[in-house]
């Protein structure tokens, strides 16, 4: 699957069929041993041969062309990010011998150090990140009061999906892309397809040095989960930093339960500490890594996906 994946195989094969000779000229592979794949992936339902050396797509090929709206082509890629993070779970052994991350290990640097020094591989984890983004995009928008706002900040909003989407939904309100990554041309493109590039400015920033300051809401989208705890900290802690006594920290992450999805979240934990040593969190958890950084929760708001909305303000003990 992985390779026909990162092969883009599904992509290559026409609706009506292709044969073995062309697929493997437009892929790039060897003719015998790419066939020798198709018929496995054949025999377990993947793909369809309806004549000898052709192959065809079916419902469940579909699922690997790179616009299917669940991307699961970019996470099966071996090339891209997807594949790179998953390459870690081989080093499980490891890190439940040690209580240490395995990509390190595997790779022989940290992912976020695989991301600076490949502009490729940042630009696929960039690519599934919108993706993910996306899907709870709907969530922020409507689940936080922004109607009383006046700037938001996005702290790591990547190439800026979910900001272009809130500045979109509420023209009153201004925005500030704050991101290594934020003056990409992704970026750019992205504020300028919703019609915000006006409303908001880009700040290219790492969140563990000085942010903006000014912003009514600073936005911290699935970036606390990357982050042990004295990391996560010192993010929250430049977050309140910026925000001041009249701002407002709005940290969107999925919250440990004993309601939540078991799945979903032992499975996002267990890759968040092989990848980073970092964990999911629950409430009590967020709530003392922000007290740390001097911050207090004044609300909070479980949404239709598995992700809640925390509110943090300065903590007036603090």
């Amino acid at each position: 699957m992985r390779v026909a994946a990162t092969l883009r195989l599904a992509d290559l094969v026409t609706d009506g069929g292709t044969e073995l000779a062309e697929l493997a000229c437009q892929a790039g592979a060897d003719l015998d041993a790419l066939g020798r794949v198709l018929r496995y992936l054949v025999a377990r339902g993947v793909f369809d041969e309806p004549k000898p050396g052709v192959f065809a797509v079916n419902d469940a090929a579909r699922w690997l062309r790179d616009e299917h709206p669940a991307r699961l082509r970019r996470w099966l890629d071996l090339e891209g990010a997807g594949g790179a993070m998953d390459r870690a779970y081989g080093g499980l052994l490891e890190t439940v011998r040690t209580g240490q991350a395995a990509y390190p290990v595997v790779s022989g640097r940290s992912f976020w150090e695989d991301l600076t020094a490949d502009a490729q591989l940042g630009a696929s984890f960039a690519s599934l990140m919108e993706v993910d983004t996306v899907e709870l995009v709907g969530d922020v928008v409507a689940g936080y009061s922004w109607a009383g706002k006046t700037l938001v900040a996005d702290v790591g909003g990547g190439t800026g999906t979910l900001l272009a989407r809130i500045l979109r939904s509420y023209p009153h309100l201004q925005g500030i892309l704050v991101d290594l990554v934020a003056g990409s041309a992704e970026a750019a493109r992205t504020l300028a397809n919703a019609g915000v590039t006006d409303r908001c400015r880009c700040v290219v920033a790492d969140f563990f040095g000085p942010l903006p300051t000014g912003a009514d809401v600073y936005l911290l989208q699935q970036v606390i989960h990357d982050w042990p705890d004295d990391s996560a900290v010192a993010i929250l802690r430049r977050c309140a930093e910026a925000a001041g006594k009249g701002g407002r920290v709005l940290v969107v992450e999925r919250v440990v339960s004993e309601d939540a999805d078991r799945l979903e979240l032992t499975r996002m934990d267990l890759r968040m500490l092989l990848l980073f040593g970092s964990r999911e969190r629950s409430l009590e958890q967020f709530t003392t890594l922000a007290r740390t950084a001097g911050l207090q929760l004044v609300g909070t708001r479980a949404t239709a996906s598995s992700f809640h909305l925390l509110e943090y303000a300065a903590d007036e003990d603090g």
